[in-house]
Parts: structure tokens; sequence; C-alpha cells
């Protein structure tokens, strides 16, 4: 049997396109990557396991994580970004690059993937498809049975491979093709077309523009963080989280590190807020003027409590205006791209 290798996001598209090329008799193994952007989200049940859809393929699944590379691509990518922060063609060619490797460890003829022409519009136009396999060296091993009639043939067709009659001409943005072919197929749990790279997102795009701005370099750690709550941006050195419900509060508590600080009103139900970096006095003030505005408590003189491991101590503050509350959170920027 002839090998491939599949690009698997767990999603729809990349499902019917391992589908499609099983009913071929190809020997698939599959690749996952993953990085800490992904939310991808099951139809049916929450959060799609890539682990269980490719048990129910019957195929074998290697997970790599792309790491610092894909960090250090995020910060500055060569090709630029898409709609807000997701540096697509770049992140394309990092993954292309990755799986050709395991491809040639695992003895694979060609790749496949699910990309539809014309689906996404950075990465999936006919150009920067060219581009992508250009600049990643795999011309010609890459098929795209969904979309494989709106190419020319592949290596794996002109092998023999794969029958290119029983590939597809999907292109466009609609979904109804894909959804009849997987309900013919009897695939019934698979992500909504919603889900995917949470850099696509502006209000998660905000707050890391805001971390390279001023952090200058993105980790998990700190990427993590900016999942939760809302942000605000006191000053160049100073920035807090301020958590949104109990299980929030509980989470910030968790994380924070011996020289952060927390604050609470003290006496009334509120949110608990994280300050992250260099906060001088002023900017502990006003995080407390945040922290009280979210809080189940009158307009003046509300007690906020701030500590950490070395400070303990008390602010009566007012609650911030709908003002300021505009003027420090942090919100995406498109002029202001890193």
């Amino acid at each position: 049997m002839v090998k491939a290798l599949a690009l698997f996001s767990g999603g729809l598209d990349s499902t019917l396109a391992i589908k499609l090329l099983l009913e071929q008799g190809i020997d698939v193994e599959a690749v996952n990557f993953t990085s800490p952007f992904c939310r991808c989200l099951s139809k049916g049940q929450g959060c799609a396991s890539t682990t269980k859809l490719a048990a129910d393929l019957g195929i074998k699944l290697h997970v790599q994580n792309c790491g610092d590379e894909y960090l250090r691509i995020v910060e500055n990518p060569p090709h630029g970004y898409g709609s807000a922060l997701n540096p697509c063609i770049d992140c394309r060619i990092l993954k292309f690059k990755k799986a050709k490797k395991l491809m040639e460890e695992i003895g694979a003829k060609f790749m496949i993937t699910g990309e539809v022409l014309g689906q996404r519009p950075n990465s999936q136009r006919r150009d920067a498809i060219n581009l992508i396999d250009r600049e990643a060296g795999i011309q010609g091993l890459v098929l795209r049975p969904l979309s494989a009639l709106h190419f020319p043939p592949t290596i794996a067709e002109q092998e023999g491979y794969v029958s290119r009659d029983k590939l597809l001409a999907i292109s466009g943005r609609s979904r109804k093709t894909q959804m009849e072919l997987a309900a013919n197929f009897g695939i019934n749990d698979y992500p909504c077309p919603s889900g995917g790279c949470l850099l696509t997102k502006k209000e998660f795009a905000g707050k890391v523009q805001d971390l390279i701005r001023y952090n200058g370099r993105l980790t998990v750690e700190e990427i993590d963080r900016l999942k939760f709550g809302r942000h605000f941006r006191l000053s160049p050195t100073a920035k807090i989280i301020v958590g949104r419900n109990a299980q929030e509060n509980e989470l910030l508590s968790f994380l924070k590190k011996p020289e952060e600080f927390l604050l609470k009103v003290d006496g009334f139900v509120g949110p608990t807020t994280l300050v992250q970096g260099n906060p001088v006095e002023e900017d502990l003030k006003l995080a407390a003027k945040i922290t009280a505005r979210y809080a189940d408590a009158p307009e003046e003189d509300l007690p906020v409590k701030i500590w950490n491991d070395s400070l303990n101590k008390i602010f009566k503050v007012e609650k911030a205006t709908e003002q300021e509350l505009n003027q420090y959170r942090i919100v995406f920027d498109k002029k202001r791209r890193p």
C-alpha cells in the first residue's frame, strides 16, 4: 500500500480529505500540529479530540507542537498578517516544512490536506497556495482532495497512486457540499466552522498585540493568561487582568507570581484583579478603581484591598468611569501592528 501523510486539524475538511483517500486504498497517517492559539470546538460534544477522531478513522496520529518557532513567526511574520494577528501564510509554511520531514521519516509518498480553494481569504487563494508550496519546498507533493480538480495533477496522481476522477472540485466559502459529504460518510461529530485560531479573533489579537509591544517576546505562559478575564493596559510598565466570574477569580489567584499584586474590594462581592509588570502607586490606585467598577457595591469610598508577598494595604477609591475603562481597555489596533 502507498502511504500518505495527512495534515489533520480534526476539522471537517481534513477529515473528509482523509476519508476520500482511505476510500482509494491509501495507507494514511496523520499529523496534528498544536499551538497555544488553537480553539477547535466539537459540533456535538464540546472539545473535539483529534486522537479519538483518528482512532475512528483507523489511522495513526502524530502530534507535534509548533513550539517557539511559531511564536517568533507571530511576533514578526515575513508574509504579514491576515485580518487580525493571524500569520496564516507563514504558519502554513512552517507546518508544511515540519510535515515534509515527518513524511520522509515514515516513508510516505505524498501529503494530503483538507484545504479548499478560496475558503480562507489569506492562505487558500491560488497565489498563496503556490507561494506556500514553493517556500516550503513541497511543490507537487501536496494533494488537496476536496479541490484537486482546480489544480494541475500532483505527483500522487501522475504516479497513479490515486485516481483523479475520484477527487473533487469544491471551492469557495460555502460548507454545504462538505456537510452533505459528511452525512454520506456517516460523519456527525466535527468542529463547527467558526472554530480555529484565536489569532483571527480581534479581541484576542489585541491582547497578543499588547503583549508583543510591551514584553517584546511571546511565551506560552503569558499567552495562556490572555484567554480569560478583562485586560487593561495602565501604563507601559503595568497591566491588569480583571476576573469575570468566580472561576476566573480563583484562577487569577492561583496564577499569581510572588511579585505580582492581587486586588479585591473589601467586604463586597466583586472581581479579583491581577496586576502584572512593575506598577507605581498611581497604577495601583487606577487598578483599584477599575476593580471597584465591577463590584456589587456603592459608588464612592470603596475599600479595595491590595496585596502580594511583601505588601498588604487598602485604597479608598471611587469606581472608574466608563471613559476610564475605554481609555485603558486593551483593544486591537490594525494600524499598530507589531
